[in-house]
């Protein structure tokens, strides 16, 4: 069982790991994924440790929707994608038991087909941080 103080998503909320954000409220984090499917994907998670989504707090279901909303836009308006991917596991193929939304920037002809996602990097941390920068704006 993942406690607060064990988990990765926890500790990058607090700010006590290493994390591109690029967007936070006193709820809820945006951080870019460090192994993305394109560059700008990024992860929204609760601050408070919530492992699925039926555990989610009624008070954070509509902020939690809402910022994934804007997530989306700032794909298209921060990143010139053409639209975005959203998605979440529940348990199954989760690889930190905290809950997060993936959203990805999309373009046709990206290559993303079905569920084989090939990875990514980020050149450095300069690379991953220019890239929450330009989400950040975005949602400004």
């Amino acid at each position: 069982m993942t406690t607060a103080t064990s988990c990765l998503f926890c500790r990058i909320a607090a700010g006590e790991e290493e994390a591109s954000v690029a967007w936070a409220d006193d709820d809820l984090v945006a951080f870019l994924d460090v192994r993305p499917l394109f560059k700008g994907h990024v992860l929204l998670v609760p601050r408070e440790h919530v492992e699925t989504l039926p555990e989610l707090p009624d008070r954070l279901r509509e902020p939690f929707l809402a910022a994934v909303q804007r997530l989306a836009t700032a794909m298209v308006e921060g990143l010139g994608a053409q639209g975005s991917f959203v998605a979440m596991n529940n348990t199954v193929s989760q690889s930190v038991p905290h809950l997060h939304c993936h959203v990805v920037p999309r373009t046709r002809g990206d290559g993303l087909r079905g569920f084989f996602w090939p990875r990514t990097t980020y050149a450095d941390r300069d690379d991953r941080d220019a890239w929450a920068a330009r989400i950040a704006a975005a949602l400004e």
